[in-house]
């Protein structure tokens, strides 16, 4: 049987899920590719790749997808790596590009300013270069890597996830690990969801998210203790029951505003 074709996703925030692929033998039984949000969810609607950590509103979006258990890329409090950043206060935002990396928190985004931040604006897709961005609009969106990177000196942010948190107590999810269906048959299923709990689990070790600090901090010009404190504190790595809730309520949300389909129920392995 040919192995699985993971789609990844070329995140500082995907380390810790990625450890036993990159550094175990997980990655002896699966080839994996490497990409932005909005492309792992691509690949997985094209049929390109079976399993992704696709962003949490392509489940939405892509028919017949299964969720792998307990693991996720979500937040219980500010994210960091998730912001609006604008030059002019938020009643005065006319205009904002969003970050065509992302699909989710684009919807966020837009879920914010339908229901608490005084309605909809004017939005432009663009890719993810802030002051490109900024010269063309208000606010940006701006997700992952880049956003970390950010002088919050400099301009007005907002922590995205904090400000859905604040509105709504509840978690946010913003991406997951999902299979397409047909990749499942005549597999082992429980195996599978093993892998990929058993890889968090290692990558979020003590010893090996110090290896990650250690390694991500030069190549985003951060610090350590800045990277470690992302990765153990400010992203939550488990689909838990508290974060199903937070699910829900998005993809309703992004219903009512119509900015997603109205979501399925959640499947799982």
């Amino acid at each position: 049987m040919s192995r699985l074709k993971i789609s990844a996703i070329s995140y500082l925030n995907t380390a810790p899920l990625l450890w036993d692929f990159e550094h175990g033998a997980a990655g002896a039984d699966f080839d994996i590719s490497y990409t932005i949000p909005s492309g792992c969810a691509q690949a997985l609607r094209d049929g390109t790749a079976d399993i992704g950590i696709i962003p949490a509103a392509a489940y939405a979006t892509i028919p017949d997808l299964v969720i792998i258990p307990d693991v996720a890329i979500a937040s219980r409090q500010a994210v960091r790596s998730i912001l609006l950043v604008s030059k002019v206060p938020v009643q005065q935002i006319r205009s904002v590009a969003l970050d065509t990396s992302s699909m989710t928190s684009v919807a966020l985004a837009k879920i914010l300013f339908a229901k608490w931040l005084g309605g909809a604006r004017e939005y432009a897709g663009m890719a993810p270069e802030l002051e490109t961005m900024l010269a063309k609009c208000d606010a940006a969106v701006l997700i992952g890597d880049p956003a970390l990177q950010v002088d919050r000196t400099r301009y007005l942010t907002i922590d995205l996830a904090e400000e859905w948190i604040a509105r709504t107590r509840k978690s946010f999810v913003f991406a997951f690990w999902a299979i397409r269906k047909q990749a499942l048959a005549g597999r082992n299923g429980a195996a599978i969801v093993e892998v990929f709990q058993k890889s968090r689990d290692q990558g979020l070790s003590p010893k090996n998210l110090e290896a990650i600090a250690q390694e991500w901090a030069p190549r985003l010009s951060l610090t350590v203790q800045a990277v470690r404190v992302y990765l153990a504190h400010n992203i939550h790595y488990y689909l838990d029951p508290a974060c199903l809730e937070g699910l829900e309520l998005f993809y309703r949300l992004a219903a009512e505003i119509g900015v997603l389909p109205r979501a399925p129920g959640f499947h799982f392995v």
